[in-house]
């Protein structure tokens, strides 16, 4: 096999192109790299190719097409592609070939838990949604679109709507607001363990809080840092929370957390969703921890939402704020716990 790397975007793009829209000949499709992947979002790296990677293609066909489309493309691909294995997996995943055959409405509701080629996104739809999922459905590429959905899909789902994005950023800053004071009132009270897990916890929150400001979907743990530094314009931010999360005690934390939070509060300024609101750290009730007193944020963004179906919600948040969505067994499960949670 050859020793070079090739990011698989770019590997898969060109397996489309010369291996695999040759072999579906007339049939009527639209192909991409979307869905589960670090190379869909342009995170893989040499260490990825180990197991679950190599060149592959989504084709997406009319319900009408052939049966068997997949079956028949198996035995007429190369054992090898610009030096990469064409079958691979892992000991989860039994190796096969990466060209997988689905329908468009069918892969999407089991991505998102509905299909946004039939109908409008409710608020509830956008909410159940991972933001992983839609970052996956929204990243890669799409190499063609002959069936005329992916592109649609794309762009429907490319962000939230208006009151939607206001209503998930309060309640993201409302997450800040419930845990700015604990990295020093643990500190205090001597759990130096504790108050270094409560700032690395509010360090990842910040960086959510910036990738949402900044119109991106925060990708799961694995790739959120690697997201959040790819943001143009927040090196500051970033070694702010680099320096809290590093610290090796609890004032230390806090002066840079402060740091941090004065950053993002000026950040929500200039996207004027509000009004000004201050910008500078102050101590918690009378007590010497600086913050943020990020409910006001909160607060402030709430007041602005002018959807009745928005406005009617609880202050609790999308899937990704209120647990995490993996532990869930799917998109039902999901849309249960956040409608449990929106409605109590």
């Amino acid at each position: 096999m050859m020793s070079g790397f090739v990011p698989g975007l770019e590997l898969s793009r060109d397996f489309y192109t010369q291996i695999v829209r040759p072999l579906l000949a007339d049939v009527p499709h639209s192909a991409a790299l979307i869905g589960p992947g670090s190379d869909v979002l342009a995170c893989d790296t040499p260490r990825s190719t180990d197991h679950d990677w190599g060149p592959r293609v989504l084709v997406f066909v009319p319900r009408d097409a052939p049966a068997g489309i997949e079956e028949a493309i198996a035995p007429r691909l190369p054992a090898a592609f610009r030096g990469h294995r064409t079958v691979f997996g892992s000991d989860a995943d039994p190796p096969r070939h990466g060209v997988r055959v689905h329908h468009a409405p069918d892969w999407l509701r089991d991505r998102l838990g509905f299909d946004p080629l039939a109908r409008p996104a409710t608020p509830l739809d956008w909410l159940a949604a991972p933001w992983q999922h839609l970052a996956e459905i929204t990243g890669g590429e799409v190499f063609h679109d002959g069936l005329g959905v992916l592109e649609h899909a794309r762009a429907a789902l490319r962000w939230y709507p208006a009151d939607v994005w206001r209503y998930v950023l309060a309640c993201q800053w409302a997450r800040i607001a419930r845990q700015e004071s604990f990295p020093g009132r643990s500190g205090e009270a001597g759990d130096d363990l504790g108050s270094a897990v409560i700032t690395a916890r509010l360090a990842g929150d910040v960086m959510r809080l910036a990738l949402l400001m900044r119109r991106r979907y925060p990708p799961y743990a694995k790739w959120l840092g690697t997201a959040f530094t790819r943001l143009p314009g927040t090196a500051e931010l970033g070694d702010a929370l680099a320096a809290a999360v590093a610290a090796g005690e609890w004032r230390q934390r806090q002066r840079h957390l402060a740091a941090a939070y004065e950053r993002v509060a000026a950040l929500h300024n200039r996207l004027a969703l509000t009004g000004p609101l201050q910008t500078t750290a102050r101590p918690y009730s009378t007590r010497p921890f600086p913050v943020i007193d990020a409910g006001r944020f909160a607060a402030a963004l709430l007041e602005t939402i002018t959807d009745p179906r928005v406005r009617a919600l609880a202050p609790a948040g999308s899937i990704d704020q209120l647990c995490d969505p993996a532990a869930l067994p799917g998109p039902e499960a999901r849309r249960a716990v956040t409608a449990a949670a929106l409605h109590p």
